[in-house]
């Protein structure tokens, strides 16, 4: 009689130890960019087709806020895209990491990155959406809150009543204040969160605890990161979206890169 070897229950699901994160320059936010700007230059096929597709998305996005008439949450949904942004990048990530090895880089190779992921990807974009879900839903009850249900103004109206309306600067203040506590939360638990997770065998909730422990040993430098990314994105949105074909890119790859300079690879 033959007797058959049983693997431990769990062994499966076994995931691999987290390491500390590196101390980094304040200025190191500068190289990840040049980084990322090389890494576009040795694929722009594959970089810049990216930003087109994540450009008309937005557009898509901005042209239905226009038709159903609830232009004046466009600025929250600019914002709401720094919060899934890590999600969106998954591809440009495994093209820098196999840039980074050497190796030939085609669509083939890419597309479709975050399903061969080793840890729990999918269970922690689901948490960025929700995130983002939760975002547009604040927008809008501020807004029904200080502004009426009566009809949402435009954008352009809205510069206008937070200037001579008491109530809408109110709406401003506390909108900035909730959304500012939100933003730098996910931002914490994501700067780094999703590369690790597409290359190491980890949990997400490990992963967004790492990303937490790099922003607490490196604050200054990841506030300057932070900064950057929405300093190109808002630049983006402001040539009427275009911007995005390039800004998008350049962040996702040269988060790779933040990723590597943090915590290192398993290559």
């Amino acid at each position: 009689m033959t007797s058959e070897t049983k693997r431990p229950a769990g062994a499966d699901m076994a995931f691999d130890a987290v390491p500390e994160p590196r101390s980094i320059p304040f200025d190191e936010p500068w190289q990840w960019l040049a980084s990322g700007w090389r890494d576009m230059l040795r694929v722009p096929h594959i970089s810049l087709t990216y930003g087109a597709v994540f450009t008309l998305a937005a557009a898509a996005l901005v042209f239905g806020l226009w038709i159903i008439e609830i232009r004046s949450i466009f600025f929250a949904l600019a914002g709401g895209f720094l919060l899934i942004g890590p999600l969106l990048a998954v591809d440009l990530y495994e093209a820098s990491r196999r840039i980074g090895r050497g190796e030939t880089v085609r669509f083939a190779d890419v597309i479709g990155a975050g399903l061969r992921a080793r840890g729990q990807l999918a269970f922690f974009g689901a948490a960025l959406l929700f995130a983002f879900f939760l975002w547009l839903q604040l927008a809008l009850l501020l807004l029904m809150l200080f502004v009426g249900t009566s009809g949402l103004p435009p954008p352009d109206e809205i510069i206008q009543l937070v200037l001579f309306t008491p109530r809408v600067l109110g709406m401003v203040v506390v909108g900035t204040l909730v959304g500012g506590v939100i933003a730098v939360s996910i931002f914490a638990i994501s700067v780094v969160s999703v590369p690790m997770l597409l290359v190491s065998r980890v949990d997400a909730a490990s992963a967004a605890r790492a990303s937490l422990a790099a922003v607490v040993k490196n604050p200054k430098p990841l506030v300057l990161w932070a900064a950057l990314i929405a300093a190109i994105v808002a630049l983006g949105f402001a040539m009427l979206l275009v911007g995005l074909v390039i800004a998008i890119p350049l962040i996702g790859h040269a988060t790779w890169h933040a990723y590597a300079a943090i915590y290192g690879t398993p290559d």
